[in-house]
């Protein structure tokens, strides 16, 4: 197996220390499977996730986010009508599915819809104003205050 080693990276990178992680479990992850996916990128802060989950009904499907990650899952039961039928050949899949999206921080589900045998989620990128960029003024630093010697014996005193 290869190991990356991000430690330059994260010498000038400051809160990334779980970005290390995400890579490596991208890298673990084998692409493709069951239901197929896209993810489309439809403004700066916009996102679509489509899967085909032709056969699946609005009840078998059920999407959750949690701790930044987004679970779409399907579970359809045997009908009664094809526990009787007998195949030649199944070529349609019948299978339940579990399907895991990590999210950034920020980044929301708004809405999820069934059209034609496509499953839509929504997404936006919400960041707060606090996070956004700010100007930051720059102010010149107070003079310290210089002591002169106002007598003989060595007194000191704040000059204006």
């Amino acid at each position: 197996m290869t190991t990356i080693d991000f430690s330059p990276l994260l010498r000038s990178m400051i809160g990334f220390d779980r970005l290390s992680n995400a890579l490596e479990t991208a890298y673990r992850t084998e692409p493709g499977g069951y239901p197929p996916y896209n993810v489309e990128v439809s403004g700066e802060n916009d996102y679509r996730i489509t899967m085909a989950v032709a056969g699946f009904a609005e009840k078998d499907l059920s999407i959750e986010a949690k701790e930044n990650i987004l679970t779409v899952s399907g579970n359809r039961s045997e009908d009664e009508e094809q526990q009787d039928t007998r195949f030649l050949y199944r070529g349609i899949a019948n299978r339940s599915f579990e399907r895991k999206f990590q999210l950034a921080d920020y980044v929301r589900v708004v809405e999820a819809h069934l059209e034609n045998g496509l499953l839509h989620v929504q997404l936006r990128r919400e960041i707060p104003e606090a996070m956004k960029p700010r100007k930051i003024e720059i102010g010149s630093a107070k003079q310290p205050e210089r002591l002169v010697d106002t007598s003989e014996t060595g007194g000191l005193k704040a000059a204006a």
